[in-house]
């Protein structure tokens, strides 16, 4: 961990350093995942099969991939009754905050008198790719599958991988409460490219959204064009800004929550007082060891994580911008006061009672948000990443007597005669522009 005052006088080099951090991975994967989707392209199914005996050590059959509704209904019955309501109430949350989203299309008639709309269509089909074992997430798959099907997605498709053939229940059990039904037992990269290009026993997809290991995100990556997809995620990020009326460990608790995520996650403390700062530092240093996952959250603290002194809340905003984080806490009296003036956050959680754990889970927005200073031109997840706009245009014969000569000067001036004509002969005229015709009576002329 690394400590900064915006008072010292090489703090503007030394917070440079600390934007630069590399914390991606560094892992070149690149030929290993185009093989594999190449691969399944070539073969299908049967590359599926042979991908998934080799890295999770589960034989399948082509009739074996897909997950039985009988699987799904026994990993619901299994949840215990508290999960399953805590699930339920998640769901709620998530799926009101999302449908709040839809927009309305569009649809005005201007002063000239042409008619001019937009409409927002959903997406045809999704496939929405969960980390799979033990440690899955079944909150990611709410957030993920909710919504698309807010947005009026018809065919949610879900991949998740089971080593040794284990099923996380409560990821079943959150698929069938997102209403995802379609659900096959493969991961990685083969997964990714199966959902990009279709296999004998599972049909393409339009977007791609959902979190995964470097091969999942290289996969991704090298599939986008065939179709579209969320981002390509990085270590996960939070910056804390708070004063000294808060507890320290409170403080420090909301730090290790984002740093036990990975050794390459980012956890930031921004604060206006010195002997807080220490405060928080000494209650990190007590709370890790009595962490189930302290040696990654340990590793991400000593890598990457870092403590900032500032003057006051203004320059403090403006260090936030610069790092644009995934998360940022504001544990402040005036929280709004000081996010008002924040540009650059992927989401904000403002207030000594909302730690950005609330987030992940049952607060409604997103969790799947910008990384590694993305949130400076990108957004969380939506209902938007899951539908598209067509815009139209409609006109009459008045309507296009006022603005079509502008076209037909327009195109002429770029050199294209065909769309010049085209509006010409709407407009009564021959289909011959002026240009044209001068040409033409310059070639008769050097004809006689």
């Amino acid at each position: 961990m690394i400590r900064l005052s915006t008072g010292d006088a090489d703090f503007a080099a030394r917070f440079t350093t600390l934007l630069d951090q590399a914390r991606e991975t560094t892992e070149r994967v690149d030929e290993a995942v185009a093989a594999i989707i190449a691969d399944v392209r070539a073969r299908g199914d049967a590359a599926l099969l042979d991908y998934t005996a080799r890295f999770d050590r589960l034989t399948l059959t082509p009739a074996t991939l897909r997950v039985e509704p009988a699987e799904i209904d026994a990993a619901v019955a299994s949840i215990p009754a508290e999960l399953a309501a805590a699930l339920d109430l998640a769901a709620r949350r998530i799926d009101a905050f999302h449908r709040a989203q839809l927009p309305a299309d569009l649809r005005m008639t201007d002063a000239d008198g042409l008619t001019l709309g937009m409409r927002w269509n959903a997406l045809d089909a999704v496939g929405l790719y969960v980390p799979g074992g033990k440690a899955a997430y079944p909150s990611s798959v709410l957030m993920n599958a909710l919504p698309a099907r807010a947005a009026g997605v018809a065919r949610i498709a879900m991949c998740v991988p089971t080593p040794d053939g284990v099923m996380n229940p409560l990821v079943l059990a959150a698929a069938r409460r997102a209403g995802v039904t379609e659900i096959y037992r493969i991961g990685g990269a083969q997964a990714v490219a199966a959902l990009a290009w279709g296999t004998a026993t599972i049909a393409p997809v339009d977007r791609i959204v959902g979190p995964g290991n470097a091969y999942v995100a290289e996969a991704k990556r090298q599939v986008f064009g065939r179709v579209g997809i969320d981002s390509i995620a990085g270590p996960s990020e939070v910056v804390v800004l708070a004063d000294a009326g808060n507890d320290p460990r409170r403080v420090a608790v909301d730090l290790l929550a984002q740093a036990e995520h990975d050794e390459a996650a980012q956890a930031i403390l921004i604060t206006d007082d010195a002997g807080f700062a220490d405060a928080v530092a000494a209650a990190v240093a007590a709370e890790l060891p009595t962490l189930p996952r302290a040696a990654i959250a340990g590793a991400s603290w000593d890598a990457h994580g870092a403590i900032i002194l500032v003057r006051d809340w203004d320059e403090a905003a403006r260090l936030v911008d610069r790092l644009a984080p995934e998360h940022l806490e504001l544990l402040l009296p005036d929280p709004a006061a000081v996010f008002a003036k924040v540009r650059h956050a992927g989401a904000a959680f403002l207030g000594g009672f909302c730690p950005e754990a609330v987030g992940d889970y049952v607060a409604g927005p997103n969790h799947v948000l910008p990384t590694g200073r993305t949130a400076r031109f990108a957004s969380g997840l939506s209902v938007f990443d899951f539908l598209k706009r067509t815009t139209w245009v409609a006109a009459d014969a008045d309507a296009l007597a006022r603005v079509g000569p502008a076209g037909v000067a327009l195109a002429e001036a770029e050199g294209l005669q065909a769309h010049a004509r085209s509006i010409a002969l709407r407009l009564g005229q021959t289909g011959a522009s002026p240009a044209d015709a001068a040409r033409d009576d310059a070639a008769g002329a050097a004809t006689n």
